[in-house]
Parts: structure tokens; sequence; C-alpha cells
């Protein structure tokens, strides 16, 4: 599947229509650039260790690809997954967008009974994860298996 580069504003579905492969569920803005961000839905969710104890990964709270990438660069395999399906783990920044849209019934089928990963590393031995029953940040050991719900985004062009 050939990935779409860039959205022209003008042509942006409503929120919840499909784009890129999965839904869009929110426009929002990192670092001076709006973006698309699709959500993948429950059958590309992956599931694995974040990284290893010890291993300082640069990441930042909002930029989930970026951080994805500097995942893969470090040896994680639910990193190099994501970047092989197209896709990336989300940022804190993204979770928390994603669980805004489960609130608004924008997408639906994100586990309760689990954290998924978010790509933003808290130390050298732990990273962020959020639960999407209530949305609850939390950290966990790099080494604990979890799920990632994969996301894409697409820069908007206005």
């Amino acid at each position: 599947m050939s990935i779409q580069e860039s959205i022209h504003a003008d042509v942006i579905p409503a929120i919840g229509a499909e784009l890129a492969g999965g839904k869009l569920i929110t426009l929002y803005m990192l670092a001076g650039v709006e973006f698309a961000l699709i959500d993948l839905g429950a059958g590309a969710e992956i599931q694995g260790a974040w990284g290893e104890y010890g291993q300082d990964v640069e990441t930042t709270h909002g930029d989930g690809e970026k951080n994805t990438r500097a995942m893969a660069e470090a040896g994680s395999t639910i990193a190099i997954q994501a970047l092989e399906a197209g896709a990336f783990i989300p940022s804190a920044l993204e979770c928390h967008l994603l669980m805004h849209a489960k609130e608004t019934g924008v997408i639906e089928h994100l586990r309760e009974d689990r954290f998924y990963w978010s790509s933003s590393q808290y130390s050298a031995d732990y990273a962020y994860c959020v639960d999407f029953e209530g949305g609850w940040q939390d950290l966990s050991g790099k080494v604990s298996e979890r799920p990632a719900r994969l996301v894409r985004k697409i820069p908007v062009i206005r």
C-alpha cells in the first residue's frame, strides 16, 4: 500500500472517516506543522517489549513517529514492526488524542484491560504507557510485554 504523503486542507474528510488505511481521529499541531492523525484500528495492534533496561533513547512527549524511529535504531522489535507496517507507536500526547477519540465515539475497540505503550521514554529503564479505560498515564519497565496501537500522521497543506 502506498501511504499518502500529505493532504490538502480542502479535501480532508470528516473526523471518523477513512483515510490512509485507517480512520481520521483528529487534526493537531506539532512543531508548527498541522497533521491528520490516523488510527489503524485493533487489527493493526502489535505486542512486545518497548526496549531494554538501561538503554537511554531520546524521545519526546509529542512526536511518536520520531520516537518510533529512535526506538527502532536502538533495536526495539515493536518499533521495527510498526515502521515496517508504515506506521508508528503514538507518543504520550498522541495516546491521549486516541483516548479523546474513544471518549467521543470516533474509535472503538481500544482494550480497557491493559496499558498500551506510548513511544515516549521516561528514563533509561521506563517508558510511558496509557490505560484507555480511564486515560491514565503511568510508567512501565521497558522489558514488559504490552500492546501498542499503531497510527499514522499526514501533514496538512493549507
